[in-house]
Order: C-alpha cells, then sequence, then structure tokens
C-alpha cells in the first residue's frame, strides 16, 4: 500500500519529465525527449532565477522562525498565570487558511488605506510599496510567512523545553551556571535533535509555500517572489508544459533531499559527540 500511494506517484512524475507531454495528450501519446527538459531548465534564466529566490526565501523564514520560536519558548518556559490561554493565542496564526492569510497580510500591506502605511505616514513616514517594489515584495511575503509560522517553532520548542530533564537543571544551578550558561551548554544541546526536525519540517514546508505568495504578488513585481512552487503551478497551467514542470519538481525533490540528508547526518554527528561528551563526564564522576 505505502509503495502504491508513495512511490507510484514519484516514479510517475520521474517518467513523465523526460516527455513532451501536454494535458490534451495521455501520457501514453506524449514523445520521449529524454534529458531535454531538464537541459532546458538548467539553461533558462527564469528558472535559475526562480531556484535562487526560493532557497533564499526559505534560508530567511527558517532562520527567523527558529530564532524567535525558540526564544519565546525560553523565555516562557516559567509558571506563568494564564499560561493556557497564552498558548491557544500563540498557534491561533497556524489554524488559518493560507489563503486567508494572503488576503489578510494584502489588506495589511496596501499602499493607501493599509494599516502599515498609515502607522508610518502617522509617525511622519513616507509610505512603504509592500507589495509593487521588488526589493520590498519578498520582504513582505517573508514577514506574513513568519508570523503564521513562528507559533509552530514556539510550540514544539516548548514541549521539548519542558521534557528536559530537572536534575541536569538543578546541577547546573548548584555549580553557579548563570541562566545564559544553562541555557547555551544544556538547553539547546539537548533540545537539538528535537529542533533539527523542527527545522527540517520548515524546511520543507518552506518550498512548498504556494497560497499567500500568489494571493500577495502572484510572484511578481517580474520574478522577484516566483517561487519554485509557484512557477510549476504556472509551467503546468499556463503554459501547459507537463513535462517541464515533472522535471521542476524533481529538481526541487534533489534539493530537498541534499538539505534533508545535509541535517540529518549533522543531527548524528552532534548526537555521537554528545554521547562521548557524557561518557567523559561520566567516566570523571566515577573516577576517585
Amino acid at each position: 500500500m505505502l509503495g502504491v500511494a508513495l512511490l507510484y506517484p514519484v516514479g510517475y512524475m520521474v517518467y513523465a519529465s523526460f516527455l513532451d507531454w501536454n494535458p490534451s495528450q495521455r501520457i501514453s501519446q506524449a514523445d520521449w525527449v529524454g534529458w531535454r527538459n531538464y537541459l532546458f531548465l538548467l539553461n533558462d534564466p527564469s528558472f535559475r532565477e526562480s531556484l535562487f529566490v526560493t532557497l533564499k526565501f526559505a534560508a530567511v523564514v527558517v532562520t527567523c522562525e527558529m530564532i524567535l520560536g525558540v526564544g519565546l519558548a525560553l523565555l516562557l518556559d516559567r509558571p506563568l498565570r494564564g499560561m493556557t490561554l497564552l498558548r491557544t493565542l500563540f498557534i491561533l496564526p497556524m489554524m488559518i487558511a493560507p489563503i486567508v492569510v494572503g488576503l489578510m497580510w494584502r489588506y495589511l500591506y496596501h499602499p493607501t488605506v493599509g494599516p502599515l502605511n498609515r502607522i508610518l505616514t502617522g509617525l511622519g513616514f513616507d509610505p512603504v510599496p509592500w507589495l509593487s517594489d521588488s526589493s520590498w515584495a519578498l520582504v513582505s511575503i517573508i514577514l506574513a510567512d513568519i508570523w503564521q509560522w513562528t507559533p509552530f517553532i514556539f510550540i514544539l520548542s516548548l514541549a521539548a523545553l519542558q521534557s528536559l530533564p530537572k536534575s541536569a537543571m538543578e546541577a547546573a544551578r548548584i555549580d553557579g551556571a548563570s541562566g545564559w550558561q544553562q541555557i547555551w551548554y544544556i538547553k539547546l544541546p539537548l533540545m537539538l535533535p528535537v529542533l533539527i526536525v523542527t527545522g527540517l519540517l520548515r524546511l520543507i514546508d518552506a518550498f512548498k509555500v504556494l497560497e499567500v505568495v500568489l494571493v500577495l504578488t502572484n510572484g511578481g513585481p517580474g520574478l522577484s517572489t516566483e517561487i519554485m512552487s509557484l512557477r510549476i503551478a504556472r509551467t503546468a497551467s499556463e503554459f501547459r508544459e507537463l513535462g517541464k514542470a515533472a522535471a521542476m519538481s524533481n529538481l526541487l525533490l534533489i534539493v530537498l533531499m541534499a538539505l534533508t540528508l545535509a541535517m540529518f547526518v549533522y543531527g548524528i554527528l552532534t548526537e555521537k559527540r554528545a554521547a562521548r561528551l557524557r561518557a567523559a563526564a561520566e567516566a570523571e564522576a566515577a573516577s576517585p
């Protein structure tokens, strides 16, 4: 069942990427073109620009969301009155449909009646062309994504913090470790396996984001916000080139697999290093 449900569609997409196929044909009627679709994409400046925009977008949003989410979790990892209500408020952005998020931020970014520009002009600043200027459009999408998905990092980081062994924290306090030393040398290393998986999940999602970009900018101005998922959808639906769209999907899959493998290798090396440090500490404690 797993083979049919997972591997068959991937194999179908790989096979389609070697065809000159359009939606008016059955796949059996499409002409075999070999590597031509891949060679075309690798020499296509627009495809390279979309890939660069996707990589930049994913790197910025995942880095910012990890810093903000982990920072909020460390800040709120303490007994606070109304913590249940606070957690509910934090996860609300995750519960909103991406189309609604895009529409909401589109109104916020409106050049004349949007609240953001009204606040800026009220403070004496010039209004910002959030969605009409190529230098601001990608920033606008990044802000919307950070607002929606930082709570995801926060919830998982807070759960990881609350599952840490209390004995390690108490021993650190007894030894005179400051709050920052406890965070840097104990909490973050112990949280690292969870943080790696969390970052990997967000990285994969960042490469697949579509609806918010489609509503906010539709890839413009120019190609400044045309991420790979949007370009794949356009190639398949507007340009009616299913073979090239499949080839783009496969190239994006290769990039994601490489990043995933790199993060897993880093996680394994980090866990081995932590195991060696724990073993050395235990040996030192057992020695007379």
